[in-house]
């Protein structure tokens, strides 16, 4: 089934508003409007989300040009990086929103938009990614984001798919949001019919299938493996419940226990937020 055309108005609002539904949604381990955490605040992504959402859906800029200029609006006005990864998945999926065609379907004209990425792209990403330096980031044998790309930013970002689940997602079209993560947010929704409980099964879905890798440059593959262990039984916990409000203190428990021990699983927050984005676009 093909889509309408979006314009950049309606696409900023999209935006918005998935990202302000993320920041309702119990995240333990991450930045919520339960609880703030690791230096950063919920007022601090709120801002985030307002500072750049014209930004990333203006159509006389490039994709790689968006994700610069919102990094960098981002850093001005929070002085921290708290949205790279969601500018970085969230994107394309806006581009290929600006593109649709008639009769053409959102992954579609996704395929298409990671296609038709450059070298320009490239160069304006890996100036976003060291303006904001994410945590954990080191150099890479291959196209190293402090060097100057040569290659588009498809190529740049499959050499790094094995060490980076986000850039996973462009060389692998989207499937965790598109196959994996839109689907779970949607049968959650009619479970529940609650927005921020779906968001909640949804978060916790990706962090019990996939080491967050943003926990996998901090803390190596072994702990993350185990985390991923740990949110399984949440996971299971959270989507038993005929009310999640239930097993809310337990969630609350473990997020204050993922907090004093420094553990961010930032990836799959970025991957909850871009798969809000899909569910308004959809």
């Amino acid at each position: 089934m093909g889509l309408k055309k979006f314009t950049s108005a309606q696409l900023a609002k999209a935006y918005k508003t998935a990202c302000m539904a993320e920041l309702q949604a119990l995240k333990p381990g991450n930045v919520h409007a339960f609880a703030d955490g690791h230096g950063m605040t919920v007022h601090d992504f709120i801002k985030s989300a307002e500072v750049t959402a014209e930004i990333i859906t203006r159509p006389d800029l490039s994709l790689g040009e968006r994700i610069f200029y919102a990094a960098e609006a981002t850093k001005n006005v929070v002085g921290q990086n708290t949205n790279l990864g969601v500018l970085l998945l969230c994107a394309p999926i806006i581009e290929a929103a600006l593109q649709l065609t008639d009769g053409q379907t959102l992954r579609q004209s996704l395929h298409e938009t990671l296609l038709q990425l450059t070298v320009s792209d490239a160069e304006y990403v890996s100036r976003a990614i060291v303006l904001a330096s994410p945590g954990g980031l080191g150099s890479a044998a291959e196209y190293d984001v402090r060097d100057i790309p040569s290659v588009s930013l498809l190529k740049m970002m499959s050499a790094a798919q094995g060490r980076d689940r986000i850039a996973w997602q462009y060389a692998n079209n989207f499937y965790d949001i598109m196959e994996f993560g839109w689907p779970r947010y949607a049968d959650a929704m009619i479970k529940w019919a609650n927005p921020a409980w779906s968001a909640t099964a949804l978060y916790l879905a990706y962090l019990a299938h996939y080491p967050d890798t943003h926990v996998v440059r901090k803390f190596g593959d072994a702990f993350a493996e185990g985390l991923k262990q740990e949110a399984a039984e949440f996971e299971r916990m959270h989507s038993a419940a005929e009310n999640p409000k239930l097993v809310q203190k337990r969630l609350l428990d473990w997020d204050a226990s993922l907090k004093l021990r420094g553990i961010n699983p930032g990836t799959s927050a970025d991957l909850t937020v871009a798969t809000l984005l899909v569910s308004e676009l959809i």
